[in-house]
């Protein structure tokens, strides 16, 4: 799991500037006006060979200056118990600002590494006038220009000199991950608890830090899982768009960890804008994916119909995902909750399978005499041969002529042919297509 480096400070000192310079895109928005970075923003860096993830937690100030204050540091608490290292911006031009030895002070309090980026430093003059916030008393003081780059090298040196180095002690596990990730309160945490507390369970802490999303071990019909649960973030007065930002890095990170994502939904509300977003999350990373229908006992009038109903109604929402199986549950009668564990075995399954060589072949070969290749600028379009070059999760390589004027619908119309056939239940396919 990539280490965390979170970037804080008052507003407009180029917080979002910086973090589009360190993961190398126009990622955040960038404005004048101060608390514009509302949305998640967090994306990965390379250098030095080390991978982490940078989040920009500028988040939503209030315009009451009186109040202000108190929110940076309720954003900034945050960031500490979700970081492995905090870069803390000022702005040089405009000098030690009281909001910054508010801060400062914060930061001397505890333990995990700080480093000062002294931003907008371009020129002579403003690197010598960086020196003047060594009065915070932070070691590691670096005078950059976020906007052109300058001094930015120094410091992503320094960056992943401070981060953890990963433990050999704790090697990558074998045993499957399944992350519970939904949106708040759809029962995460309550549908884990219900597996735990399965009498044919056998439970084992996993130890990790404060910051890690809660990790259990369930020992179910002779096989182990990690049990991932994304929930847990402790929710204070007026911090709800910080805490909510730093759920979505949790399950950003536990989606990028897992074998398969479980999704849940509350019966209740039905499937939202920010399932959708996890969906497709899911599927981006190449996941596994399983959609539970939580809270199905409070559902009034339930039958077979009103289930397939619901079925339809997310299949509408995002076509492209029929291949994602939905069962429905209920954390707190407890009922079939096991069958979580038995859909996710089989969709681990899936992603393993792999399909002869000879086999995929022939079988291409049918389905595009059933229905050819168009002909695009006069010219048939061909696909010679098709192999499954990789399988959890597979990818499958055609090669043919002129790939790049292959459409869509005819990419489509493969893939769903391939899952007639061969399934791949809850399991995204990858398709590439190269020059012959």
């Amino acid at each position: 799991m990539n280490p965390i480096v979170s970037i804080v400070g008052r507003p407009n000192v180029g917080k979002s500037t910086l973090f589009n310079r360190l993961i190398g895109e126009r990622d955040a928005i960038v404005h004048d006006e101060a608390g514009v970075t509302r949305d998640r923003h967090y994306g990965d860096s390379f250098w030095n060979g080390v991978n982490f993830t940078v989040i920009d937690t500028g988040g939503y100030l209030p315009d009451d200056m009186n109040v202000i204050v108190q929110a940076i540091r309720e954003q900034v608490h945050i960031a500490l118990e979700e970081s492995d290292l905090i870069l803390f911006v000022v702005d040089v031009t405009s000098g030690i600002h009281p909001i910054d030895q508010s801060v400062a002070q914060l930061l001397r309090e505890q333990e995990k590494p700080v480093i000062l980026v002294v931003n907008k430093a371009d020129n002579e003059q403003r690197t010598y006038e960086a020196s003047e916030f060594y009065e915070f008393g932070i070691e590691d003081l670096f005078p950059v220009s976020s906007i052109s780059g300058t001094g930015t090298g120094e410091l992503l040196d320094r960056i992943v000199e401070k981060l953890p180095v990963s433990d050999d002690e704790t090697p990558e596990t074998d045993i499957p991950k399944l992350a519970f990730v939904g949106r708040p309160n759809v029962g995460k945490s309550s549908m884990i608890n219900a597996l735990l507390k399965n009498e044919r369970c056998i439970v084992t802490d996993i130890p990790g830090t404060t910051r890690d999303a809660v990790n259990s071990l369930l020992a179910y019909k002779d096989k182990e899982y990690i049990l991932i649960d994304t929930a847990g973030l402790r929710k204070k007065a007026r911090v709800r768009e910080n805490v909510e930002f730093y759920s979505n890095v949790r399950t950003d990170r536990a989606l990028r960890e897992c074998d398969v994502a479980i999704i849940l939904i509350d019966a209740m509300q039905g499937f939202e804008v920010q399932d959708k977003r996890i969906l497709r999350e899911a599927a981006r990373f190449n996941k596994g994916i399983l959609i539970v229908l939580n809270k199905w006992d409070l559902v009034p009038d339930k039958d077979t119909n009103l289930f397939k109903e619901f079925q339809e109604y997310v299949y509408n929402q995002v076509p492209t995902m029929r291949f994602v199986p939905i069962i429905t549950t209920s954390a707190v009668t407890g009922q079939r909750v096991e069958k979580i564990i038995d859909a996710s075995e089989k969709i681990m399954d899936e992603r393993k399978k792999k399909i002869p060589t000879s086999e995929l072949n022939s079988f291409i070969g049918r389905i595009i005499n059933e229905r050819p290749l168009p002909v695009k600028r006069g010219k048939q379009l061909k696909i010679q041969y098709a192999t499954q070059v990789k399988s959890n999760p597979p990818v499958f390589k055609f090669f043919m002529n002129k790939p790049e004027e292959l459409p869509p619908n005819y990419r489509r119309y493969l893939e769903n042919k391939l899952r007639e056939k061969y399934q791949f239940t809850g399991v995204p396919i990858t398709m590439v297509f190269r020059q012959k």
